[in-house]
């Protein structure tokens, strides 16, 4: 599992808050200059981290117990006069979703590395995420302090992996056991820790001279003329100013200018800032707090084209779903423009509903604190909204949403006319991944069917990434998930939180299926029922797309589109779709399939129900008649270990039928990358603990579905029908 997370802000100048310089886990400390009132439930001033398992933010039994980030946790707090949402999501690729939803919504993101690591597998996943909505970020070089941390190795990591270019605003003074402190490269001072603090609040800030520090002075001037030229290169305006006034002397540039620059270089995305300390001791958390509000956009700078449309009026977006057993759901929301209170109604332009907000919390990790307004630019906690859904856009009113629609439509927004004109009002919601895995879920009794579907409707609105499904066959209800973690965690949550003790059935793999060569086939459909006749014959064409699709890609003969109707035509592809939901091999979803409709005769008076059916049943025969191949689930798999147990490690990903594409080596460790099938690799955290002592780490991604060998194919046939 990759050791990165983002911790994403949005910041808001409060011109009547004055905050003293004080550690950033003092959150309590900060809240009552606010006059809020905290429940009473934990003493966070006892310095919660994540090492002791009590940190703020994994509040979740599950995630104190594996010491890990499951579901993404909101703070709100102020640095130095600044409103600062921060929200700390996962790690780990089973829960990529709640990343994903977060960042949708967020003005800016620090990444946070290991320095003994660097970029590591999953690292690369959550900075594309990133790039995709644009988020400006800072990079935070933790662990410092760490055994083999290397300042040189994570920033080279960064610039070769992520394509990033590194600006270095600090440099450490030491590394693993001797790291005491950093240098400011832009104000050329040094930041020391006193050597007897855990709690990391007490530190000097001194300016680096050449009676004290020659050597330190020079490798400081050395890297912040190579810091101003690097910013020049990206700047424009910046460039202009050094290549004037102070060519001759860079030392003369006052910080300000450099810093100033700096924000323009990180909002536009062409550099990233990276500074380094270590969280455990709270060494560099005050300069990383200062940095983001210094570099990072606030929700002013951040432009987003849709609230102009909107003219101050109330525009938000529900990005996650939680549920409460005192307050029921609780929706968050990221508010765009206008206000929110409570008593507030709101009109859902996805749900074409509207709903009331009984009151609004500011949050708070698990614990909450009740306010009475909140403006554009913060996160808010809303109670009492039953229908909203992770991805809805929230507006004041339904003519709020038609006057905005109006506005975008005279900007010249759509060059054609919709039919329902708020649907261009639809904020980006969030692309949910398809699961992998999937696995039966039994209730201890059938009187607790009807608990288990409660707590599992509740739990997908809470994470749109988990699937849940009835099996036709054996009306067995089936659990769908993004890995083995992920289908754990969600078997724990039902048992700790609703009570109920489950029986999982043994993990499933979702393969999918596709034909290799073109059929036709044809059916007819003919049925009296009472007085009328329904009468359908269909000529349909089969063939393999050479593009990946998940959906059928279906075409018209132009024979058949002279007469067909909008009814007859959504009847034909609901079909086509619902034969395509379960292949004849394994009963898997069929993908990369072309369907051509050649012939379609209706008898007037046909039910559009006859029409899909007659439709689905051809789609079946003409797969049945094609020579069909299973494709499974290929993960990207990188193993972090030692040298010494390389070999084992190689000859039991062989066996796996695993594919090598290269070792790497970081620091003393060996970097092994390639793919696997997600069907070999079921219990494999189990088994490489034992091959290598428990020293290696490894992080799963899913790359693509490819096709099975004949033999793998046969082998997995005979096993689903019993006959192995």
């Amino acid at each position: 599992m990759s050791n990165l997370r983002i911790f994403a802000v949005n910041h808001k100048k409060i011109s009547s808050l004055h905050i003293d310089n004080v550690c950033c886990s003092k959150i309590r400390a900060n809240l009552r200059r606010l006059k809020l009132h905290l429940p009473h439930g934990r003493n966070y001033s006892s310095l919660p981290d994540v090492d002791d398992g009590d940190t703020v933010t994994d509040f979740m039994a599950q995630e104190r117990e594996r010491g890990i980030t499951i579901q993404s946790a909101a703070v709100t707090f102020d640095w130095k006069g600044y409103r600062i949402n921060l929200i700390d999501t996962p790690g780990h690729v089973d829960f990529t979703l709640e990343v994903e939803r977060c960042l949708r919504v967020l003005d800016g993101a620090v990444a946070v590395f290991d320095a003994s690591a660097g970029v590591e597998a999953q690292t690369l996943t959550v900075w594309r995420q990133a790039d995709k909505h644009k988020i400006p970020r800072i990079c935070f070089l933790n662990k410092m302090d760490k055994t083999g941390a290397s300042f040189n190795y994570a920033v080279e990591s960064i610039r070769e992996k992520l394509k990033a270019k590194p600006l270095l605003l600090q440099l450490p003074i030491g590394e693993a056991k001797t790291f005491k402190g950093v240098v400011d490269v832009v104000n050329k001072e040094k930041l020391l820790w006193n050597l007897n603090s855990d709690d990391g609040k007490n530190f000097e800030r001194k300016p680096l001279l050449e009676v004290s520090d020659p050597q330190l002075l020079k490798e400081t001037t050395e890297a912040r003329n190579a810091l101003i030229e690097q910013v020049a290169d990206l700047d424009d305006e910046f460039a202009n100013l050094v290549l004037g006034e102070f060519s001759e002397n860079f030392d003369l540039l006052p910080a300000e200018k450099l810093q100033t620059a700096i924000h323009r270089v990180t909002l536009a995305q062409t550099a990233v800032p990276v500074l380094c300390g270590s969280a455990l001791k709270n060494k560099g958390v005050q300069p990383l707090l200062d940095a983001i509000t210094m570099y990072l956009p606030s929700p002013e700078e951040r432009n987003y084209e849709f609230l102009q449309w909107y003219k101050g009026d109330l525009c938000a977006l529900a990005f996650k779903v939680l549920h409460d057993k005192q307050r029921g759901p609780l929706v968050f929301m990221r508010i765009y423009s206008g206000m929110i209170k409570p008593q507030l109604a709101i009109h859902n332009i996805n749900g074409n509903c509207t709903e009331r907000i009984s009151r609004l919390l500011l949050p708070f990790a698990d614990q909450h604190v009740e306010i009475p307004s909140l403006t554009a630019g913060n996160i808010a906690l809303t109670v009492g909204l039953k229908h909203t859904a992770t991805g809805d856009t929230i507006v004041s009113s339904k003519s709020s949403a038609l006057a905005a629609a109006r506005r975008a439509e005279r900007k010249g927004e759509k060059k054609h006319r919709e039919n329902n004109e708020a649907e261009r009002l639809l904020l980006a919601g969030v692309e949910i991944p398809e699961p992998v895995f999937f696995c039966t879920i039994e209730p201890p009794s059938v009187a607790k069917q009807p608990d288990l579907d409660h707590a599992l409707k509740c739990l997908q609105r809470e994470d749109p990434s988990l699937k849940v499904k009835l099996d036709p066959d054996s009306g067995q209800t089936i659990l769908c998930g993004m890995g083995e973690l992920h289908i754990e965690i969600i078997h724990d949550r039902i048992k700790r939180e609703y009570g109920l003790e489950t029986y999982l059935g043994p993990l499933q793999v979702a393969y999918r299926e596709t034909i290799l060569n073109s059929v036709r086939a044809t059916d007819a459909l003919d049925r009296t029922l009472g007085d009328k006749r329904h009468l359908v014959t269909v000529e349909l064409e089969a063939k393999p797309l050479e593009t990946s699709s998940l959906q059928p890609v279906i075409d018209y003969a132009q024979s058949v589109t002279q007469d067909l109707s909008q009814a007859s035509q959504e009847a034909v592809e609901n079909g086509i779709h619902s034969a395509c939901l379960q292949g004849p091999l394994l009963g898997s979803p069929i993908q990369d399939v072309a369907v051509t409709l050649h012939s379609l005769v209706i008898h007037p008076g046909t039910s559009t129900t006859m029409i899909s059916a007659c439709v689905s049943r051809c789609m079946q025969k003409a797969l049945k008649k094609a020579d069909k191949q299973i494709l499974e689930p290929l993960m990207n798999l990188e193993v972090t270990v030692p040298r010494d147990y390389l070999s084992p490690v190689l000859a039991d990903l062989a066996q796996r039928r695993g594919n090598i594409q290269e070792i790497q080596t970081r620091q003393d460790n060996k970097v092994v990358i390639g793919f696997v099938p997600l069907a070999e690799i079921m219990g494999y955290s189990t088994v490489l603990r034992t091959l290598t002592s428990g020293s290696a780490t490894f992080a799963l991604e899913l790359s693509n579905y490819q096709a099975m060998n004949p033999q793998d194919q046969s082998t997995l046939l005979s096993r689903r029908s019993g006959l192995t």
